[in-house]
């Protein structure tokens, strides 16, 4: 399917905000990156915060699709894949392109929890949570938002860790916490 001028425009944003950030990135560099002009711009997004909203939900769309079809890859059992995910998040970590968390970039340069980028930001963890809850109830353990509220720390703390690059393997580091909450939440313990 062909894809439209706005659909092409979000693409190119996301990865360019990715990489350099939200506040760093200004109208001219977007359109000197893009190719495509302030008009058109303008055209589908009122303003800037508009794009990036629109950035940060394609983004959404596409990790968490990636993220929870790599779990399913790894392991069809719902227990092994809440493990799995740190599995996947240390493939990523390794990545020549990996910047990051481009929601935590979000919620550090738009703090104010009522900004519609924060919001989005915000919403993200909530969607992983979800659905790591999800696959927590399908594999039958206690607490399964509980859980999930505590795999999704993990993930988030892995993330900044690789972000800062100091070494190590957070993901994994994270994958031995995991195991042991998911263990601590087998209603067969």
């Amino acid at each position: 399917m062909r894809q439209t001028k706005r659909d092409e425009l979000v693409e190119k944003a996301t990865a360019i905000f990715y990489r350099n950030g939200f506040q760093a990135t200004g109208m001219d560099r977007l359109v000197a990156e893009t190719g495509i002009s302030k008009t058109s711009i303008y055209k589908h997004f009122e303003t800037k915060d508009d794009l990036i909203v629109a950035t940060l939900k394609s983004r959404d769309a596409f990790l968490r699709g990636w993220l929870f079809g790599r779990m399913a890859e790894l392991t069809s059992s719902p227990r092994e894949q809440l493990i799995a995910m740190f599995d996947a998040l240390h493939e990523w970590f390794n990545e020549p392109d990996f910047h990051g968390c481009m929601f935590a970039k979000a919620s550090s340069e738009y703090q104010d929890p009522e900004h519609p980028i924060n919001r989005e930001a915000t919403d993200h963890v909530a969607r992983i949570s979800a659905q790591l809850a999800e696959i927590a109830e399908k594999a039958g353990l206690n607490h399964p938002s509980e859980l999930a509220r505590q795999l999704a720390l993990l993930k988030e703390g892995a993330v900044v860790l690789a972000t800062m690059g100091r070494g190590g393997s957070p993901a994994l580091d994270a994958k031995a916490v995991a195991t042991k909450l998911v263990e601590e939440a087998d209603p067969d313990k």
